[in-house]
């Protein structure tokens, strides 16, 4: 039973952080309707970004909001000098870019931090807590993931129903024809999406890099299981992409500690097939068909 329990809290610790990433995929997919794949690497330059303002200032806050801020510019950089060019085009079009930029952030990093990997503080204890006298895997520091991804989870189903900015956002995203007839501002309306996205995966990769370290190819395993959990999930959907991200977290947990670490990635494929073939749009999507 022990084994069980600290099993299960090692999966919430672990599907937090894939439920931080796939809400940064949610995010940018809602407010634009693209997958971006180059979302592992801008989390792992604003990491890098961090642990300087960190080494700096020896504060671990300073270091997050240097992240966040960076993170917040970068997404509206990216669209406006290199998405807004394909805008309107296939889809397959914003899938090249961002593999391209992918490539492009990684090796940029990888030329100004080289490859060694190096560590990054966490921003409480990772020492787990005391209960009933023996120390289980789930820390303060994992109830500060915790709690941060329940805010952002919070945040983003509050803006894009609850405020004009995310209608606006919504309605750019599906019927962008439309929206200009309306009134609304397109385009910046895909610069805020990209830039909120940022900020929201750059916290993301301060969150996840104690436990990876930071390397210009490091959060590449971390992006396919935060894209998994978001499929899994809805990618239309904060709440799913939160639900998914623990409940792959869990299972995942349950099939290293049974079945040993080498089926992991063989449980996640498993598990993402048998999402999309009973409900393909994910668990939490309210995607309905539509006629032309």
């Amino acid at each position: 039973m022990d084994r069980f329990i600290d099993l299960t809290l090692n999966g919430l610790a672990g599907g937090a952080i894939y439920a931080a990433v796939a809400l940064s995929l949610v995010l940018i997919w809602r407010a634009t309707r693209i997958l971006n794949f180059a979302q592992g690497a801008m989390m792992m330059l604003t990491a890098f970004i961090a642990l300087e303002a960190i080494d700096a200032s020896g504060s671990y806050w300073i270091g997050l909001a240097t992240a966040l801020f960076c993170g917040l510019v970068l997404g509206a950089v990216i669209e406006r000098l290199l998405v807004r060019r394909i805008e309107g085009g296939p889809h397959l079009n914003a899938v090249v870019v961002t593999i391209g930029l992918l490539v492009l952030i990684e090796a940029v990093a990888g030329m100004i931090w080289g490859g060694n990997p190096r560590s990054f503080p966490p921003a409480f204890d990772i020492r787990g807590y005391e209960i009933g006298g023996r120390t289980v895997p789930f820390s303060p520091n994992d109830l500060f993931i915790v709690g941060a991804v329940a805010a952002v989870m919070v945040a983003s189903v509050l803006l894009f129903r609850r405020t004009s900015i995310g209608l606006r956002m919504r309605a750019a995203a599906f019927e962008p024809e439309v929206a200009r007839l309306l009134g609304v501002r397109v385009g910046r309306m895909f610069t805020a999406g990209w830039a909120l996205a940022a900020l929201a995966g750059s916290l993301a990769g301060v969150l996840v890099a104690p436990a990876v370290f930071v390397a210009p190819n490091n959060f590449d395993g971390i992006l396919i299981f935060g894209f998994t959990a978001a499929v899994i999930g809805g990618l239309d959907s904060p709440p799913g992409a939160v639900v998914g991200g623990l409940g792959l977290g869990l299972v995942l947990s349950y099939v290293g500690g049974y079945g040993g670490s080498e089926l992991v990635t063989l449980g996640a494929l498993a598990i993402l097939l048998a999402v999309l073939m009973v409900r393909p749009t994910g668990l939490f999507s309210h995607a309905r068909a539509r006629r032309v």
